[in-house]
């Protein structure tokens, strides 16, 4: 850490508490997960209704995007936003309610599915609406804070950062308005309003949050601009253009329309635009920066990140072409594609962000060891994950093409559901490591370090 960040406490304070939130629920999400997972193995294990795939899947899911993800990359804005505005946070009161709005909207919605009590089939969407408007209230509430944050800046322009993190907000409550209406809730409506849904809740929340963040971090870190300003907000129109139609290729083959698939299709390829001139531009950043990568802790996550955004946005174009399509969609494979994008993606940078952000707030580093063991577990958890889900469900979809025995595909799968087992046991592990890592961090020390004198603390602040 090479430099301390002089702000103010309730800032910290604020910042922090949402990224423990969401260490906290990432511990719970992916502790299910990881259940999940060994249930693929011995199917007998915990046959209590509370304990079944069915409930427990969407419990998963949504603790994850939720309890974990959402709070993780809303943690980080918080101080992205008013440090590139030049000013102070709007208002603390309102983020400090929003954050409580997520957890009791997250607490209520996991109760409610282990009860049974759920929304209906659609995936992602299966918190009530009651539920959902406690969480969709917390976003309103963050988008006036940081609206205004953004109104009251000391700066001429707005930094792209901006754009990204306060359209992500905007977009995603009219998302959540859209998908909860209730005269389009049944029917071959719902199915199309589910594929809106389900896939606008990666692209215009989770995406752009991600991309937000990384467009302060990356030149930060380097400490050099960003490589074109003009790419940057190519690609945020682009974003916005293509990934609003692609959500129909998940019901290719369906009885959807097939001009709506076949427009899904062509915009899932519209995406190589963005994505190409998002990935460049960092990448362009980052040329000629191989020794400080190598000499931080942070931006090798944050430098993950970028690579499987790009790699991960390559097979959903693929994927979504009929041809491979047909193999693919209804196999593990896109359980696989799932975890490589918000996990390789949004998790990295979120974590990539926290180990930029944190220790230079606190005055305090965890041991890097411990952050090498993170990265190393949660990347190797990944790829042996990945791989095997994209391994088995390539050779799943191929037996189901070829008319063979379903019972089949089901056996060759065993080899690849250990390996999936695996792979999240190591990705669970490198959680808890992440967990305590960020207890290290914790603003308390700070304090310790500011009362045991300024000797101590210009210790901690160049350590």
């Amino acid at each position: 850490m090479e430099e301390r960040f002089d702000t103010d406490a309730r800032l910290t304070r604020l910042v922090y508490a949402y990224l423990a939130t969401s260490a906290v629920w990432l511990l719970v999400g992916t502790l299910v997960g990881s259940y999940l997972s060994l249930k693929f193995i011995w199917p007998d294990l915990g046959v209590a209704p509370a304990l079944s795939f069915g409930r427990l899947r969407p419990v998963h899911v949504n603790i994850v995007f939720w309890g974990f993800a959402s709070p993780g990359m809303l943690g980080l804005a918080l101080w992205v936003v008013p440090r590139t505005c030049r000013t102070a946070l709007a208002s603390y009161k309102l983020a400090w309610v929003a954050l409580a709005l997520i957890n009791a909207s997250v607490v209520a919605g996991a109760l409610q599915l282990l009860l049974g009590v759920t929304n209906g089939s659609g995936e992602f969407r299966e918190f009530t609406w009651p539920v959902m408007s406690l969480f969709a209230a917390a976003l309103v509430l963050l988008a006036i804070t940081l609206y205004r944050t953004i109104a009251q800046r000391a700066t001429q322009e707005i930094y792209i950062s901006n754009w990204y993190i306060l359209a992500a907000l905007l977009w995603t409550i009219v998302l959540a308005t859209i998908a909860y209406v209730p005269w389009i809730q049944s029917g071959l409506a719902d199915t199309v309003v589910q594929g809106y849904y389900m896939h606008q809740g990666v692209g215009m929340w989770f995406t752009p949050m991600s991309l937000g963040l990384a467009y302060y971090f990356i030149p930060k870190l380097l400490n050099k601009p960003i490589y074109s300003y003009s790419l940057g907000v190519l690609a945020f129109w682009t974003q916005l253009l293509f990934y609003t139609m692609i959500g129909g290729h998940h019901f290719v083959f369906s009885p959807v329309p097939w001009l709506l698939q076949t427009v899904a299709i062509i915009f899932s390829v519209g995406m190589l635009v963005p994505v190409v001139a998002g990935t460049g531009n960092f990448l362009l950043t980052i040329r000629g920066s191989t020794r400080p990568i190598g000499r931080s802790y942070s931006l090798p996550f944050i430098f993950v990140g970028v690579l499987l955004y790009f790699a991960g946005s390559m097979q959903g174009t693929f994927e979504a072409l009929r041809s491979l399509n047909e193999m693919w969609h209804f196999t593990d494979f896109t359980v696989g594609h799932a975890h490589f994008t918000m996990y390789g993606f949004v998790a990295f940078v979120i974590w990539g962000g926290v180990y930029a952000l944190v220790p230079r707030l606190s005055g305090r580093e965890p041991s890097h060891g411990a952050i090498g063991l993170h990265f190393w577990l949660s990347i190797v958890g990944l790829a042996v994950y990945v791989g095997a889900l994209s391994i088995g469900g390539t050779l799943r979809g191929l037996s189901w093409m070829s008319g063979a025995p379903f019972i089949e595909s089901v056996t060759l799968m065993a080899p690849f559901w250990l390996g999936r087992a695996v792979g999240g046991t190591l990705m669970l592990a490198s959680h808890f490591v992440f967990a305590w890592n960020l207890w290290q961090m914790r603003p308390a020390a700070a304090r310790e370090v500011q009362l045991a004198g300024p000797r101590r603390a210009a210790e901690a602040s160049v350590a």
